[in-house]
This record gives C-alpha cells, sequence and structure tokens, in this order.
C-alpha cells in the first residue's frame, strides 16, 4: 500500500488549499481516510478523518468549520479541502490509512496502519 499526498505549498493567512492523497494498493473502500498535521517541535496531531462505514465526518476542534475532508473512492483518492488558513496551520501534512471506524479509534495515530509522505503546508502571515 501506498499513500501519495500531494497539494502542499505556500499561502498567506485566510487563503486556501486542498490536498490530494492517492492510495495504491489495497481495497480503498474498506478503509477510514483522513490526515495528521506535525509542526516542528510538536507532536503529531490528528486533523480530520472521514469513516468508511457509515461516511461520518471527524474534525478536531482547531480546524473544525473551516476544513472539509472528502473522498473519491472511484478514484482512491481522499482530499482535504482548508480554507481560512492560519499560520499555525502551518505543518507537513501526512495522508492516513485505518480499518477502524469510530471516532474513539480514528482521533489516535496508533489506530492507522499507513501514512503517506506528508506535504508541506506553510501558511505566512
Amino acid at each position: 500500500v501506498q499513500l501519495q499526498a500531494s497539494g502542499g505549498g505556500l499561502v498567506q493567512a485566510g487563503g486556501s488549499l486542498r490536498l490530494s492523497c492517492v492510495a495504491s494498493g489495497g481495497n480503498f473502500r474498506v478503509y477510514s481516510m483522513g490526515w495528521f498535521r506535525q509542526a516542528p517541535g510538536k507532536e503529531r496531531e490528528f486533523v480530520a478523518v472521514k469513516s468508511y462505514r457509515d461516511r461520518s465526518e471527524y474534525y478536531s476542534d482547531s480546524v473544525k468549520g473551516r476544513f472539509t475532508i472528502s473522498r473519491d473512492n472511484a478514484r482512491n483518492t481522499v482530499f482535504l479541502q482548508m480554507n481560512s488558513l492560519k499560520p499555525e496551520d502551518t505543518a507537513v501534512y501526512y495522508c492516513v490509512r485505518s480499518g477502524y471506524y469510530s471516532y474513539s479509534d480514528l482521533s489516535s495515530a496508533a489506530k492507522y496502519d499507513y501514512w503517506g509522505q506528508g506535504t508541506q503546508v506553510t501558511v505566512s502571515s
């Protein structure tokens, strides 16, 4: 299984970016897909996930209302639309895959079996 993320870049505060992640290998439809991020000197942080079972979406409080996760099962792709970006959103964003479907599991990094290589998002003030 490989997860290839793209779409990161440099954007001014208030701007938008759309991250994409294409999964190769495995049955994409039966896995929850999401995003984590890690800023320099900080711990890895859950961002958003879309459960495969009932398509529920879960977001961290820090991005709720600004970020939207979606998936295209026909293209084995998960997206993260990021609006109203803030300097504190600056981080490396990782695409992740999990066989779990409930929030109690999906909020934990330990419940994800594959991680992409990461894409850098930098928000300038």
